[in-house]
């Protein structure tokens, strides 16, 4: 066993063993989620709050459902509606949490770094929900759980990542993961958005579909960050579709059993088109089934728990 961390922070800080750790982990509670009763007491008597100061209902129904399979007791605390609005800083907003015996902190934040700087002085442990365009260290595991489910063994696999590289912090957690984990990693996209810097991460970097989706084993779609970027990144949503959408010719000169993988929420006819989004490479949906499992595994490992007492 390979997990002594008391907070989940990022990927890059982590090593290929806790990242397998997480993975195999997360194996054992998805077989909790396929049967009647989907409940475990692993976290009974635990407060797990949900903190949430950039808005995302995805991510946060995920961690709740999963804190609920575990017995946990969960409070969602959404910034919007909150005194945070009223200039009360975040460190005041969690030593409050923490009063309230807080036992994990569930935090997405705009910032990069919050929940590092959180994890810094709090007693609970900190599960990093998405800080910024940093990190969103749980989307990275439950996507290459995802591909390890399909796939088997990650080494060795071309995985190519393809939209806004720039401004994602899934790219970033999906790069560092896949990288210890011994995948090819090409990021496709236009220049604006991909630029070579990534190539110190390790990562092959193509301003070319063609060449990017040619010898793909998994194909990750990432929607366009508009709430992120500037509206001078590229010209149109209607160039970037036909530019870097993946739409029915290009998927037709992909590998015949590429993957096809969303983080979500989709841009239909922008990144994706409909028909490949709905047909049968894609695993989307099984990305958000694993997400459960995945968000189970975090939370109990962070807590102490070991996985051979499963």
């Amino acid at each position: 066993m390979s997990w002594h961390r008391k907070h989940l922070l990022d990927i890059e800080s982590l090593s290929a063993e806790e990242i397998t750790a997480v993975l195999d982990t997360a194996r054992e509670f998805k077989a909790v989620g396929e049967r009647d009763i989907k409940k475990v007491p692993a976290l009974q008597g635990k407060t797990v709050v949900n903190f949430f100061v950039e808005p995302s209902t995805r991510t946060r129904v995920s961690f709740e459902l999963s804190a609920k399979r575990l017995s946990a007791d969960i409070i969602n605390f959404a910034a919007d509606a909150s005194s945070f609005k009223k200039g009360e800083t975040l460190k005041d907003t969690a030593r409050n949490l923490e009063a309230l015996n807080a036992d994990i902190i569930v935090i997405r934040h705009k910032a990069a770094g919050a929940p590092h700087f959180l994890a810094r002085f709090l007693n609970a442990h900190v599960v990093n929900a998405g800080d910024g365009a940093h990190e969103h260290p749980t989307q990275a595991l439950l996507d290459v759980f995802t591909i390890r489910e399909k796939k088997g063994a990650i080494a060795g696999l071309n995985v190519t990542i393809l939209g806004d590289i720039l401004y994602s912090r899934v790219a970033r957690s999906a790069i560092w993961c896949l990288r210890k984990l011994g995948a090819n990693v090409t990021l496709c996209g236009p220049s604006t958005l991909v630029p070579r810097i990534f190539e110190q991460m390790g990562c092959r970097v193509t301003h070319d579909m063609d060449d990017a989706l040619a010898e793909a084993d998994v194909i990750n779609l990432l929607r366009i960050q508009h709430e992120r970027q500037r509206k001078t990144m590229f010209p149109s949503i209607g160039e970037y579709a036909s530019l870097f959408g993946l739409n029915r010719a290009r998927l037709a000169k992909t590998k015949p059993d590429a993957l096809i993988m969303h983080p979500g929420p989709m841009n239909r006819g922008v990144e994706i088109e409909s028909e490949i989004a709905d047909g049968e490479r894609a695993v989307i949906l099984e990305q958000v089934t694993n997400g459960i499992a995945v968000r189970m595994a975090a939370l109990y490992l962070v807590n102490g728990g070991k996985q051979e007492d499963l």
